[in-house]
C-alpha cells in the first residue's frame, strides 16, 4: 500500500541555520567511485527483490561504466569564454539536446556492450548482439531520441546501455571542465531554470537529502545524466516551484490493526518517498542519506517502482526520469540499412 506521511519541512532560514550558514550548491560525481557505488547499492538491493535480475543486470553495467569513467580521456569540452557565454545567457555549458558529441561515446558503448556480454542473461543477449553490430547512425538516432525525451524511433531494450554509455560520456565531461578550470572560478553555476541539471540540462531522476559536512539536511536534485547534483530548499516543488501544497508518499506494509497513526509514523520515516504536489499534480521520489547512509538515487529509484505504480493511481505525474529504465510504446524495428540489426 501507499501511505501518506506529514513531514514538517524546515524553512530555508531553519536548514541555514543548522548547515552553519553555508549551502554548497553542486555536489560532484567522484571519479573513482561513482558508478562503484551505484553498483554496490543495486547488487544490495537485488537480493530477494521482485526485480532482483534487471537490478543484478543494472549493476553489472554499472560496473562496466566506473571502467570507462576511469578510462575515457581527451574528448572536448567548453572552453572558458563558452563557459562565460552559457552563464550569461543562463544556459547549461554542455546542454544535453544541443551539444556536439564526439564519437569516442560510441568507443565506450561498445566497451560496456563487451563487459556485460560475457555474464548478461541470455534474455538480453539479442539486445546485446543488437548493439554490438548497430552503426554509428542508429547508434546517434538513439541518443539523439533519450536526450530529447522523444520517444518516437527509441529502442527501448537498447535504451539502458546508450544511455549507459550517455552518463559516462557527460559524466567524464563534467569533471573535465571542473578539473581544467580548476583555480579559474567555478564554471558550473545557477541557470534559469533551477528545476534541470545547471551542467547539462537534463531532468533529476531523484533527489536526495545529504547529511555530511556542508550539506548537513540540505535536498539535492540528482542529474540523470551526468550525476551533478544541485541544490533546491525543500520548501519547494522540483516541477512547479510551489511551495503551497507538497504532501510526502511511502511503501508501507498492510498493518493488520488498522492503525493509521503508526502507519502514517513509518511513512514518514522511509527511506524512498514520492513528494507530490497537489498544484501542479507531479511528483518525483526523495531519498534520505539519514536513514539509510548507502541510498543512491538511480539505484533506489529502480528498486521502487511499486512506489511510481501506486502513486500515479492518485493521479500525479512523474517529473523525474530513470533513463535506465523508459516507459512507452516500444517502436519496431528500423528496416534501413543503418539500423544496425544484429
Amino acid at each position: 500500500m501507499v501511505a501518506g506521511a506529514t513531514v514538517r519541512v524546515m524553512s530555508p532560514e531553519e536548514i541555514a541555520a543548522r548547515a552553519g550558514g553555508e549551502t554548497p550548491y553542486l555536489h560532484w560525481p567522484e571519479r573513482a567511485t561513482f558508478f562503484a557505488e551505484r553498483e554496490m547499492r543495486l547488487r544490495q538491493l537485488s537480493r530477494g527483490h521482485a526485480m532482483g535480475d534487471f537490478l543484478a543486470f543494472m549493476a553489472d553495467l554499472a560496473h562496466a561504466q566506473q571502467a570507462q569513467l576511469k578510462a575515457l580521456r581527451g574528448v572536448p569540452i567548453p572552453d572558458g569564454p563558452a563557459i562565460d557565454e552559457a552563464a550569461r545567457r543562463g544556459v547549461p555549458p554542455l546542454p544535453a539536446s544541443d551539444w556536439p558529441r564526439d564519437p569516442a561515446w560510441h568507443g565506450v558503448l561498445r566497451a560496456l556492450v563487451s563487459d556485460l556480454q560475457v555474464s548478461a542473461p541470455a534474455g538480453a543477449l539479442p539486445t546485446l548482439q543488437r548493439l554490438a553490430s548497430a552503426d554509428e547512425v542508429f547508434l546517434e538516432r538513439q541518443a539523439d531520441a533519450l536526450l530529447t525525451g522523444v520517444m518516437a524511433g527509441l529502442d527501448l531494450a537498447c535504451a539502458p546501455i546508450v544511455a549507459g554509455a550517455l552518463q559516462v560520456y557527460w559524466t567524464h565531461m563534467a569533471l573535465a571542465v571542473k578539473q581544467h578550470h580548476e583555480g579559474q572560478g567555478q564554471p558550473f553555476g545557477r541557470i534559469d531554470d533551477e528545476t534541470v541539471c545547471p551542467c547539462c540540462g537534463s531532468r533529476p531522476t531523484a533527489s536526495i537529502t545529504r547529511t555530511s559536512g556542508d550539506s548537513l539536511g540540505q535536498r539535492y536534485l540528482h542529474c540523470s545524466l551526468c550525476g551533478m547534483q544541485w541544490h533546491m530548499v525543500r520548501i519547494k516543488c522540483t516541477h512547479c516551484l510551489s511551495t503551497r501544497s507538497l504532501s510526502y508518499h511511502s511503501l508501507d506494509a498492510a498493518d493488520q490493526s488498522g492503525d493509521a497513526e503508526a502507519s502514517a509514523a513509518r511513512a514518514a520515516l522511509a527511506t524512498v518517498q514520492a513528494e507530490a504536489c497537489d498544484d501542479c499534480g507531479h511528483y518525483l521520489k526523495i531519498v534520505h542519506t539519514d536513514r539509510d547512509p548507502f541510498v543512491d538515487p538511480v539505484a533506489d529509484d529502480l528498486a521502487s517502482l511499486t512506489l511510481d505504480l501506486l502513486v500515479s493511481e492518485t493521479g500525479k505525474q512523474r517529473s523525474g526520469v530513470n533513463l535506465m529504465l523508459l516507459f512507452g510504446e516500444p517502436e519496431p524495428p528500423d528496416p534501413s540499412p543503418h539500423a544496425g540489426g544484429g
